[in-house]
Order: C-alpha cells, then structure tokens, then sequence
C-alpha cells in the first residue's frame, strides 16, 4: 500500500466493560480505502482468556463467546499485539469504529500495555490516526440529517445504536454484539454519510486532528461553537453550543453549555472536559445559520448570547470550575500494575527494556532480569510471562504468579457468581460452560 492512507475500521467484543479489568474476547475488522472500498480479506480473531481472569457473565450472555471458544481458537495476548501491531495498525491508518474512541481504543491501550508493548504509538505514530463514526452520526443527526432515516425508541426518544441506524435505513447488520458483524454495520453507516452529506464528513474527518479542534477550541481565541456529545440533552440530539471556560487536566479544556441561564451555585453539570485527542464533534457556531440549524437544536442566537454575557461577567467562576476539577481524581487507585497504565510515561531506559521483553521468546525470558527504573514493570513482567509463557517461570516465580492468580480470582469471584446465577435463568447452556470455566481455573470448592 505504500503510504496511501487507510481506514481500518474494528470492533472488540470483550469478557466486562471495564478496560482495566476485563479482556478483549474479539478482535474484528476491515481495512478500506479512504472512499470506503474494501482493501483485502475482513479480520476476524480470538484472543484468550487467561487463567488470572473471569469474565462477566452479562457480558457473555450477550456476545455468548466463552473462555472455552477462546481456548480452543484464539491467539494469546502476546500473539495478538504482536500481530496487530504488525499487520493492522500500520502507517498512515485511521482506526475507526463506533463509539471505539471511549472503549475499545481503551481496551487496546490496557492490553498492549499488559503486554509490554507502547500503549500510544499505535494510534499517532507514522501518520496513524483514529476516528469515530458515533460523535459524527450525533453532529450530522443534529444538523445535516436530510437524506437519511433516523431511529427512535419505543417511547420515541431519539437514539443511535448501531443496530437501529442500521435497520431504519435498509443497511445490512445480521448480528449485533458480533464484532465482525459491527465492522461491516460501521462501514455502511460511513459509507451512507459519506454519500448523503460528503461536506460534514470530510470536515468531520479532518477535526479528528486534535490540532484542527484546537484551532477551533481554546483559551486564547474564546468563542462559541456546536458541540455533539454523549453527555448532551437527548431530545436536542446530543448537541449544543459550547463556550471555552478554562482549563482541563492534561491539557484539555472544560467548556460551559450555553444552554442554560447562569447560576453560580448549581452549574458543575452543565460543565464538561472536552478532550483534544477524542475527536471531539465540533463545529463553527456559523454552521447554524444554514439549514434551519438553530431550529434543529433548539437554540436561538439571542439565548447563546444572553447565557454567554452571564457567564463572562463572573469571571470568578471559572476559577471555581478549574480548582473543582483539578481536585477530582482522575482514574481510580491501581491495584495491580495491569491498572496503572495512566500513572506515567516509561523513561528511555525502561523503553529499551520493554521493547527486549516482546521481542524475547520463552526460552529468552527464562534468563532475562532486567534492571527496571519504573516501579511496576518487575511485577508487570511476572504477570506477562505467567499468562503468556508460563514456561518461562521458576519455581520462586511460579509461586509467586500463582499468588497473584488466586488473589485477583478472588477479588473477581462474589460478582461473577452473582451475576452467574443470574444468567441461568436466560442462558442455561452459557451459564453451564462458565461454571466449567471457574471451576477450572479456581479448582478448589470456592
């Protein structure tokens, strides 16, 4: 492919919901070129689970992957990084999903750091990128939705699960909560944005760039713009118009709703960080002013105005706003090293290092010891070859693992067992293979 530049769209299916604890199951995915055109074969893998983890029964009665599929099919952890890492996201590709920015884009960062290789690299190095189809389906929903049928609930709230935008539009989607089957749903809801109103998606496409939303967004140049989030009003489809209050943690920015009339004492959620490297949906405020867009979103011109000479006449407030959130933990305590991926940056040294750990076999890491600078690697390295290359260990070693293993089994055990017993009464069969599961890896009469 050269340096022709990819999209390589992907979808997890994983044992819970929480990337610093739970495990990627599924890996699916499809490369195409930057019109949406298929490139090559689809990708579809099994990763392993590992004896030091119990995935969440809700989970599998969902996805009905079980440990035993991934053992018998999948790859280890090891081998998957490694191949993803070589064959997937490769220079210049854009790894684009739907809604893989909050999730499976974490799930990536938490395995590949487990493993031993550089949790970032994968989605900024060489002229990679990532996107996300969910932030941009809201913002087209909100203000260019001509052309396309948009789903609502039952109770007729407006709604963008993928299997619905799929269904009310006529695009192929056979099995939701199967990665592959995901993929391909993504890829015909790009496809039919890219065609129905090819301007947003190109200027979506580009604000991807946290460098292009920067330009748009800060603190030197304050000024109003659309904003689609998650954390919006549903009935005004998830979009607003923001205004840049002050600054976030690492360098991000919390901005303020103009939505809502100001008030001193009771506005701490109508504020939100708005992360950089998110790929926020942002837009210019002049967006509005075609296509009936104030009307869309139920806004005015003069509310956005009014609000905003409110808020800058307490510039106090923002000074409130800013200490709050400086003082909120960030991600909760780490327990165990898997977890601490956000707690800093490897210093060169231990870089080299790590970079030796993946590239070392079992027999190569029976005898290697390295010296770490960084205070969770030794026990991070006992953790990967016990899961990885259980081989590799010695006696010392093995005791140890099979400390940790038990311990984490443990701490897992009472919610699994809940919610197992749970599943029994919608999926006997599934239930059944699970409690096989945990009494394999438990063996004992827990």
């Amino acid at each position: 492919m050269g340096d022709m530049k990819t999209f390589f769209f992907y979808d997890l299916e994983t044992s819970g919901l929480n990337p610093r604890e739970d495990r990627i199951m599924q890996f699916a995915g499809q490369r195409t070129t930057m019109s949406l055109e298929p490139i090559g074969e689809p990708v579809n893998i099994l990763v392993k689970m590992s004896e030091d983890a119990l995935p969440s029964p809700q989970a599998i009665g969902v996805t009905k992957i079980t440990p035993q599929d991934t053992l018998r099919d999948g790859m280890s952890e090891a081998e998957f990084c490694r191949y993803v890492s070589e064959e997937i996201f490769t220079p210049e590709t854009v790894a684009v999903g739907y809604n893989t920015v909050r999730f499976d884009d974490e799930f990536m960062r938490a395995t590949l750091w487990r493993n031993f290789y550089e949790p970032y690299e994968w989605e900024w190095k060489d002229g990679r990128s990532r996107w996300d189809m969910l932030d941009v389906v809201r913002l087209v929903r909100a203000l260019r939705p001509e052309g396309m049928n948009w789903p609502v609930t039952e109770d007729g709230k407006p709604t963008n699960r993928l299997e619905l935008l799929t269904k009310c539009n006529g695009l192929s989607h056979e099995h939701a909560h199967d990665a592959l089957s995901d993929v391909y749903a993504t890829i015909a809801v790009a496809k039919m944005i890219y065609e129905k109103q090819p301007k947003m998606f190109e200027f979506l496409f580009k604000m991807r760039d946290k460098n292009a939303v920067k330009k748009l967004v800060n603190l030197e140049d304050k000024k109003p713009f659309v904003y689609a989030s998650g954390r919006y009003a549903n009935e005004f489809n998830k979009t607003t118009v923001a205004f840049p209050l002050t600054a976030g943690r690492n360098g991000n920015v919390l901005v303020y709703d103009l939505r809502y009339d100001f008030d001193n004492n009771n506005s701490f959620p109508i504020i939100k960080e708005l992360c950089f490297n998110k790929c926020p949906a942002v837009a210019p405020v002049e967006v509005l002013d075609n296509f009936d867009g104030w009307e869309k979103i139920g806004l005015t011109r003069e509310t956005v105005e009014k609000n905003l000479q409110e808020v800058l006449a307490h510039p106090e407030f923002a000074e409130k706003v800013r200490s709050e959130y400086e003082n909120r933990p960030e991600f909760p305590p780490a327990i165990e090293p898997e977890a601490a991926l956000y707690d800093g940056f490897l210093n060169d040294a231990d870089r080299v290092k790590v970079a030796a750990v993946r590239n070392a076999d079992g027999q190569k890491l029976a005898d290697f010891h390295p010296d770490f600078h960084d205070v969770r690697l030794p026990e991070l390295l006992l953790h990967y070859k016990g899961r990885n290359f259980p081989e590799s260990l010695s006696e010392s070693e093995s005791s140890k693992w099979e400390e940790y293993r038990r311990a984490r089994l443990s701490r897992l055990a009472p919610k699994f067992l809940e919610e197992l017993q749970k599943l029994y009464e919608k999926d006997e069969f599934v239930a059944e293979e699970l409690k096989l599961y945990f009494e394999n890896v438990f063996a004992s009469d827990y």
